[in-house]
């Protein structure tokens, strides 16, 4: 379970350290062995455990792509798709430039922990979409009013 945030530092290389806690757990739970995709809907990154990853796979898959909605999201999320394995020396991995791009990714980034997969941030991006307007006339899903907080 990832739960948490993190501010972290990107090198110029697209090099990050994951914070030890999240890498111990990630060692710990599939090897260090990650997917880093895109976010269909948010200018981020999502960060699966392999397994994880596997599991939702085939769901992407079976998206009915002959819908534009369902497509976008398939060619995102696979497109996007990469495979990486944390070096446990420097417990460090290395984002493609592709991906930096599509979430503008720079120096100073966040990883909040979503329960079974992680996100990272620009640190910009992320304190913009904490101060946002959540009136964008959506209604609220009945799922969420029925939590209790």
């Amino acid at each position: 379970m990832h739960l948490g945030s993190n501010a972290i530092n990107m090198d110029a290389k697209g090099r990050l350290a994951i914070p030890a806690k999240v890498r111990d757990a990630l060692l710990s739970e599939c090897d260090g062995r990650i997917v880093v995709t895109a976010h269909t809907e948010e200018r981020c990154l999502l960060i699966y455990p392999e397994q994880q990853w596997q599991l939702l796979l085939p769901q992407i898959e079976s998206l009915p792509n002959i819908n534009r909605k369902a497509a976008k999201m398939q060619r995102v999320l696979l497109g996007y798709a990469t495979n990486m394995e944390i070096d446990e020396s420097h417990g460090r991995i290395l984002l493609p430039p592709t991906l930096r791009e599509y979430a503008g990714l720079e120096k100073k980034l966040m990883m909040v922990g979503q329960g079974k997969k992680l996100e990272l941030w620009s640190e910009d991006e992320w304190l913009n979409y904490l101060r946002g307007n959540d009136d964008d006339g959506e209604a609220t899903p009945a799922e969420v009013l029925a939590l209790c907080l």
